[in-house]
């Protein structure tokens, strides 16, 4: 039997394509860490529940990561301004977006302003959690529930006003998904930004605001507006004795929900990273407490199942801005 013997270059050839899987493997399985502090952009102004759920994850999510994260407020036009700067950053991990339930409908509201593709623009990376919509009205206001609210708007249609923080935002939709399931007429009395929407519902000015409860909270348990109801599907935890607007008017349910979001064309190394570390942020005892505490719940769902959600919200909420006849100014 004759042994031939590869020559030194046919050799090196050969090694080199046997170790490419072993390479490309190794490479895959390569956890992706950040080389420069992480700017989250929360594409409203201090103070909203984005920005209140952006920093909350960020102190916590730094130290695994291991480099700062800062957040970033671009508030403006409804939460399309910030939401344009994430879809233009570098898709290499340093730039996320808190996006919230603003980001499914917006594209219906402001077709002529959105200049990226809810879809094509970005790359999912996890929910963190959601929040329901919270039914309040002024103390002066005599409803003491939520019937009883739909009782006065039905014997003065067109009487009752309510207060958000101007067309197309989360209490705008939410109340006009009230309104046409209760089969109601309402006043829409729009503010620039949800602090002016309460203060004004506060002073008795206008009598109604339905907005996210993370950011009625503190004015509830302060006695200056009076909760009548949550948008949730089931009672909240931090609120056990409100009933739902669904036990009075069924089948409503009005959730905002927080999610990061990166630029599109983010490697699967990276995904899996920030994935991973959102996952172990979120699912700490202490982190759900935080949330609870402020009338929220963790609701993690990894990239893949994240997107699916956003594609079912947008659906949902299209429908709302179409059947309302909601329209940007």
């Amino acid at each position: 039997m004759t042994i031939k013997f590869l020559k030194p270059a046919a050799a090196g050839l050969v090694a080199a394509t046997l170790a490419f899987p072993l390479v490309a493997a190794a490479q895959q399985g390569a956890a992706w860490k950040p080389t420069k502090p992480v700017r989250v952009i929360v594409p409203f102004p201090p103070g909203g529940s984005n920005d209140i759920v952006g920093r909350i994850v960020a102190n916590d999510i730094s130290p695994l990561l291991g480099q700062q994260v800062v957040i970033d407020n671009r508030g403006g036009a409804g939460g399309i301004i910030g939401t344009e700067i994430a879809a233009n950053s570098l898709p290499d991990g340093h730039t996320l977006l808190i996006a919230s339930v603003a980001f499914a409908y917006n594209p219906s509201i402001y077709k002529a302003q959105v200049r990226f593709d809810p879809e094509k623009s970005f790359t999912p990376i996890a929910l963190i959690g959601t929040g329901p919509s919270a039914l309040t009205v002024s103390p002066k206001m005599p409803a003491k529930s939520t019937k009883e609210l739909i009782d006065m708007a039905k014997a003065k249609p067109g009487s009752l006003t309510y207060a958000t923080a101007g067309i197309g935002s989360f209490q705008h939709l939410s109340t006009e998904l009230f309104r046409l399931q209760a089969g109601i007429n309402l006043i829409h009395v729009p503010f620039k930004g949800g602090g002016p929407a309460m203060v004004d519902v506060i002073a008795g000015n206008t009598l109604i605001t339905m907005g996210s409860l993370l950011q009625l909270v503190p004015h509830v348990q302060g006695n200056r507006l009076r909760l009548l109801a949550v948008g949730s599907a089931k009672r909240n935890i931090a609120f056990p004795n409100t009933p739902t607007v669904a036990e009075t008017v069924p089948g409503y349910e009005a959730n905002n929900w927080w999610g990061i979001l990166a630029p599109a064309g983010l490697s699967p190394a990276i995904v899996r990273t920030l994935e991973a570390a959102v996952k172990k942020v979120v699912e700490v005892p202490e982190m759900q407490k935080k949330f609870e505490s402020q009338g929220a719940e963790v609701a993690y769902m990894n990239a893949a199942t994240y997107g699916k959600f956003i594609k079912a919200e947008t659906t949902k909420w299209s429908k709302v801005v179409s059947d309302a006849g909601i329209k940007a100014e």
